[in-house]
């Protein structure tokens, strides 16, 4: 049974950072594109940042260069670090699998995900 645990959220002042972190059972992650979404009320799950399997990374073009993702795969866990952080940013945040082993592309698509976490609240305030 493949569980996506996620922590790190919490409050923080605009300009701040936060270390998301996606701890994996079920699935050996280092073989699975890995990425990060985040939903606000009434809106749909937005794409953050994905890495895949080869470890190449991928971000949505208003997070670039503020946030970073990463994997240990000793530790089978994924990170989203998170600086310079905006009032905008307040979502929760999930981490997900995708569905298919060593994907040649970056996924971007919550439909390309077969495994998601329970989400961490991140607020941000100005």
């Amino acid at each position: 049974q493949v569980q996506l645990v996620e922590s790190g959220g919490g409050l923080v002042q605009a300009g701040g950072s936060l270390r998301l972190s996606c701890a994996a059972s079920g699935l050996t992650a280092s073989n699975y594109g890995m990425g990060w979404f985040r939903q606000v009320p009434g809106k749909e799950r937005e794409f953050v940042a994905s890495i895949k399997w080869s470890g190449g990374t991928y971000y949505a073009d208003s997070m670039k260069g503020r946030f970073t993702i990463s994997r240990d795969n000793a530790k089978n866990t994924v990170y989203l670090q998170m600086n310079s952080l905006k009032s905008e940013d307040t979502a929760v945040y999930y981490c997900a699998a995708d569905r298919r082993p060593r994907r040649a592309l970056a996924v971007t698509v919550p439909e390309d995900y077969a495994y998601w976490g329970q989400g961490t609240q991140v607020t941000v305030s100005s």
